[in-house]
């Protein structure tokens, strides 16, 4: 390195490897240029400049000054190392890797190259690449203990555990007897129970127990011992044992689920699906009330046979388990009963439980059976879990006058307009939800949940500006906007994505969905420093699963709600273009020149408005950025803002397929991802891909609405495609009939059968129904007053929940807007639509979608006219002016103007 240089410019390059190692770059630039004063071809020096100028962030001569550098010095390793380092920092894995062999064919032995390029393959999973450099470091240096565990973690990585073991044992094998000293204890300690764990995948259960006890006492980690041990036992078959460690695990945590899971495991009474005999229900019981004696402080014992009891015991626990949380004032009560309502007749019982519960308070002020007194908060408490428990049965009405009362009587409680602001939420008043939630958020500025909770309410009903000055509220002074998007605030992107979609404004939600793929890349280039740092730290366990982690990331929810967000705006873009410049012009030919002028007044205006808001929002960057030592943190500028640039690509399924390929491996059994992908191929005319999708389709739900949607108008394609003439549309042809054979829903069936067979099979669902009807209309469009007349037809069943405040109907509120958005999009007729909505409007008498009579949207054109009148000098009866009263105060802090704490 530097070596061709004479003694003063090489002790000078090492000053630059020296500073660029320190971050003192300034200093490196330095002594760069005073050797390329007198030697001003030196390939490694000009590299090790364009190295320093990448960290100061000039890229451009970066670049140039390592290619030169490489160019004039072809045969040095440290140029090739140079220009690998240069394309790891841009994330160019691939290609550094290229440079790092090609300078290990020059200095084959080098151990920071090889160093380097085992971390790049561990990152790129090249996992035969990644062990044969571990074994290269190994070989140059036995003595390291990190190269040791390097070379077991690559096998083990390369599906080959049994070779880690060896490779762990031989390693164990270079230790004295008293290894290890005690600053080095929690690390070998960690490499032990990595052993363990690899005998026990490797199936060598016995061998790992043994090891287990042998290494005991240089195991640190206590409870992790006992842990693997009592794993070990029970695939061991050593019941027995394995019970004892479980209790002595409980007495340690006893509100950990996953012991009180083994242990019924050990006395051979588990049901993943809690589907239990009477005898096993009854010996259950036995095992938690002993239990429950021993352990009484723990809520998991007592949550626990709520799962698995049934009838009369079952009501006896749960007004156990319920009524001191009603004393003490738990809000997450709800939460943690809400998975019994998925059991057959529990909820039934907990109504019973609760409306009793409420009626003793109200009387006696006391719980049934008890002389005691309840203190007055236990009242408001109980509305507060009725309310959620109607909210959840659907029974909107009963849920807001429960809530209702619950304010009543204590209106500071901050939780109580949260709920009702979700009560809302599903009853389809957003708008009333989002002004909830922001009365709830003025109650106590300093909470960030109650603010994001807001943010998402605002967002939901499409307050998008006024949800993003709600968020930065808790983000830092400056730039604001952007600090969301550094923090990865996901959630927030994603329903502003959302709010923009449904506002058609695909240029800003295609921004939000593509932000939060970003964040998963940058999660997935996050993981790059753990491979050397897990390694020296041995936290090998925790590493390799951070690493299968790492390969399922792009499965998780929030990803898979960008890429379809995302999907869905390319494939919006693709049926309806944005218009071109000269489009644009020609339009505007056609108009009066009065007209021009207007429309080119208005454009002005927009454009100075823009302009205004965009030197304000840098002003208040420029001041917020300046820190108290007057300094200022310059960001770089959003070229693209509202994502107008986005909206300009040439083909904007190829975009989408991008995004679809990632869902196709990642979320393989989900619905949306097949039916993504059959809408995008059909676009594309690609007939096998989106016969694939549909035969996903129909092994995943062959019953769906949206399924036989597909099947329908797949085939439908199908008959209508010109005769097969060239070699290719032969064997589509051949393949298509090939196929169409193995469809058990065809049969050699025409299409319309096949519709009304299924309308027959689903004749009392409103979504089936629809689906049926849009597809005659497709099949048959002179059909289309018969198809509407079927939507119509539908009935709103009565669910017999045995609610004892009221029915249920079965109809879904988003499933109706659906129906109505299908009468208005795709039948394009507004009376039947207009008919719809009025149906609907006495069905869902909250929602501001069908304007129902009990809506924000009817009470406050209401309030409008009230105003308007009496400003006309017309008088309002009392009636009406307390109701506009009460509409004006909400969303504000009117109602505690008069409150004394």
């Amino acid at each position: 390195m530097g070596a061709s240089l004479p003694p003063k410019e090489a002790n000078l390059f090492k000053l630059i490897v020296k500073s660029y190692e320190t971050k003192q770059y300034k200093k490196g630039l330095k002594a760069a240029d005073a050797i390329l004063k007198k030697f001003p071809d030196h390939g490694e020096t000009l590299s090790m400049k364009g190295l320093t100028l990448n960290c100061l962030d000039r890229k451009a001569e970066a670049y140039e000054l390592v290619r030169l550098g490489l160019k004039n010095d072809l045969k040095s390793h440290v140029c090739w190392h140079v220009y690998g380092l240069l394309y790891r920092s841009d994330r160019e894995y691939r290609e550094a890797i290229k440079c790092y062999r090609n300078a290990l064919k020059i200095d084959p032995d080098n151990i920071e190259i090889l160093r380097d390029l085992s971390l790049l393959q561990a990152q790129m999973r090249d996992l035969a690449g990644f062990v044969e450099t571990r074994q290269q470091l190994l070989t140059l240096k036995p003595n390291h203990r990190m190269n040791w565990i390097g070379f077991a973690v690559a096998h083990h990585l390369n599906s080959n555990a049994s070779k880690a073991i060896d490779i762990l044992e031989a390693y164990e094998g270079t230790l004295e007897d008293d290894y290890p000293p005690e600053n080095e204890r929690t690390e070998h300690s960690e490499m032990l129970l990595y052993k363990i764990s690899l005998l026990e995948e490797c199936g060598f259960l016995q061998r790992a127990i043994e090891e287990l006890n042998k290494k005991e006492l240089k195991i640190v980690d206590k409870l992790s011992y006992k842990e693997q041990e009592v794993s070990l036992l029970v695939k061991l078959n050593r019941l027995e044992e394995a019970e004892q460690l479980y209790r002595v695990l409980l007495l340690m945590n006893p509100d950990n689920y996953r012991y009180y899971e083994g242990l019924q495991k050990c006395v051979g009474l588990y049901a993943g699906n809690n589907q239990y005999s009477p005898n096993e229900i009854e010996q259950l019981e036995t095992l938690y009330k002993s239990l429950s004696q021993q352990y009484t402080w723990s809520s998991a014992v007592k949550r626990i046979p709520l799962d698995f009891l049934q009838g009369e015991e079952f009501y006896k626990e749960a007004d156990n388990y319920i009524r001191p949380l009603l004393t003490k004032g738990v809000p997450s009560l709800f939460s943690d009963l809400s998975p019994l309502y998925n059991q057959p007749g529990k909820a039934d019982i907990l109504e019973k439980l609760i409306l009793e519960l409420e009626q003793s308070i109200r009387k006696t002020g006391g719980f049934p059976g008890r002389l005691d007194k309840e203190p007055p908060s236990t009242l408001m408490w109980t509305f507060f879990l009725l309310a959620q428990h109607y909210d959840r049965r659907g029974q909107y009405e009963v849920a807001l006058a429960k809530i209702d009362e619950a304010i009543e009587h204590t209106p500071t409680v901050i939780d109580l307009y949260s709920v009702k602001s979700r009560i809302l939420k599903h009853a389809g008043d957003l708008t009333a939800a989002a002004a909830l939630a922001d009365e709830a958020r003025c109650m106590d500025l300093a909470d960030r949940y109650i603010n994001s909770e807001c943010v998402k309410h605002m967002l939901q009903a499409d307050q998008v500006s006024l949800a993003e000055k709600t968020a930065v509220l808790f983000t830092k002074d400056g730039d604001q906007h952007n600090n969301l998007h550094d923090m990865q605030c996901m959630w927030y992107e994603l329903a502003s994505g959302e709010s923009y979609f449904r506002q058609g404004d695909l240029g800003r939600a295609l921004k939000k969905f593509l932000a939060v793929e970003k964040h998963y890349a940058d999660i997935t280039e996050d993981q790059f420093d753990f491979h050397s740092y897990c390694l020296r730290k041995m936290t090998l366990r925790t590493y390799v699963e951070m690493l299968k982690f790492q390969d399922r990331l792009h499965s998780h929810a929030y990803f898979f709600k960008a890429a379809s967000g995302a999907i869905r705006c390319y494939i919006k873009l693709f049926d309806c273009p944005p218009k071109s410049g000269t489009e644009e012009d020609e339009e505007m030919a056609k108009l009066l020149p009065s007209q021009k002028k207007k429309m080119r007044q208005k454009q002005r205006k927009a454009e100075a408005r823009a302009k205004k808001e965009a030197e304000s929002k840098s002003e208040e960057t420029a001041s917020g950025n300046a820190s108290k030592s007057g300094k200022r943190n310059v960001k770089a500028v959003d070229p693209d803002p509202n994502g107008e640039k986005l909206l300009q690509v040439e083909d904007p399924l190829t975009d989408a397929t991008k995004y679809l390929k990632l869902l196709q491996t990642n979320s393989f059994n989900s619905l949306e991802t097949h039916l993504l992908s059959f809408e995008v191929y059909m676009r594309k005319q690609k007939i096998l891909l989106a016969l694939q999708a549909l035969k996903h389709l129909l092994r995943l739900d062959a019953e769906s609405p949206e399924t036989h949607r597909c099947l329908i108008r797949f085939f439908n394609k199908v008959n209508t495609m010109p005769v097969p003439v060239s070699d290719a549309e032969l064997l589509v042809s051949s393949v298509l009939e090939a196929e169409r054979s193995t469809i058990s829903q065809l049969d050699e069936k025409s299409l319309t059968d096949v519709n009304l067979l299924f309308l027959q099979k689903h004749k009392d669902s409103l979504m089936h129904r629809a689906a049926v009807a849009e597809m005659i209309y497709l099949l048959e469009p002179n059909k289309k007053s018969e198809a509407i007349s079927l939507i119509e037809e539908s009935s709103n069943n009565i669910i017999s929940i045995h609610g004892a405040l009221g029915p249920v109907t079965e109809w879904r509120l988003k499933d109706t807007i659906a129906v109505h958005k299908l009468l208005e999009g795709v039948f394009l007729d507004q009376d039947a639509a207009s008919r719809w909505k009025s149906r609907c409007a006495e069905y869902f008498p909250y929602s501001t979608y069908f304007e129902g009579s009990r809506s924000s949207a009817v009470s406050n054109s209401h309030i409008n006219s009230i105003t308007q009148n009496s400003e006309n000098g017309a008088s309002n009866p009392p009636e009406v002016s307390h109701a506009a009263s009460s509409m004006v105060r909400n969303g504000k802090l009117e109602t505690f103007k008069d409150l004394k704490i």
